[in-house]
């Protein structure tokens, strides 16, 4: 090979190699086109808050009087009652429904009314002690019962035990004496007059 046919080869090779190097320059100072950013996720919808009840409404009978209050939702019977309609006879021993002091009936059905709520109650017949006895009558048979017996003592269970007593004959007229048991077993004396209270309540179901 000439030298002439060298240096014009040579010559060639700089030019292509120095032509490359321009594009990919020219490449590198190009812009680069951006990835279009996917689009953002829907927007969802506010959440609505919670529906709480502060107030209801009550329509119901006590002692036989009908009854139409508006009250606190997290209202307890007793506190209804007592407070609200003025029962002192409704007395609240443990406030954790456990000595049935504050038994009182809802339909005839006996309720610890110190974790009852009143809202329960509603279009229901309550009847606390001042509401026992029949229309007309001073006292229930079971009243007089628990004061022939001496089954009062202090008096503080004893209005929630006659309630409790009265829902059990009503259901049991001729309830014995384990029937009596079992059914006063969630109204505790303190004073311990088991005994009596046995002797009151059967003699109310004996003699009916």
């Amino acid at each position: 090979m000439s030298r002439r046919k060298f240096l014009a080869k040579g010559g060639i090779a700089a030019m292509a190699a120095m032509a490359a190097m321009a594009s990919e320059s020219k490449a590198a100072r190009a812009p680069k086109k951006k990835t279009p950013a996917p689009p953002p996720p829907p927007e969802k919808p506010p959440e609505e808050p919670p529906v709480t009840l502060t107030a209801v409404e009550l329509n119901l009978t006590v002692n036989g009087k009908k009854i139409s209050r508006t009250v606190p939702a997290g209202r307890t019977l007793a506190e209804f009652l007592k407070e609200d309609l003025g029962y002192a006879g409704v007395k609240i021993g443990c406030g954790h429904a456990e000595c049935g002091a504050c038994t009182v009936l809802v339909n005839l059905q006996p309720v610890y009314s110190c974790r009852y709520l009143a809202v329960l109650a509603d279009q229901g017949v309550v009847e606390t002690i001042e509401g026992v006895a029949p229309a007309g009558a001073d006292l229930h048979p079971i009243q007089k019962a628990f004061m022939e017996h001496d089954a009062l003592q202090c008096g503080f269970c004893t209005p929630g035990m006659i309630c409790a007593a009265k829902s059990l004959i009503a259901k049991n007229p001729k309830a014995e004496d384990e029937d009596i048991r079992e059914g006063l077993a969630g109204n505790l004396c303190r004073c311990g007059a088991y005994q009596n209270i046995l002797a009151a309540v059967r003699s109310v179901s004996r003699a009916s």
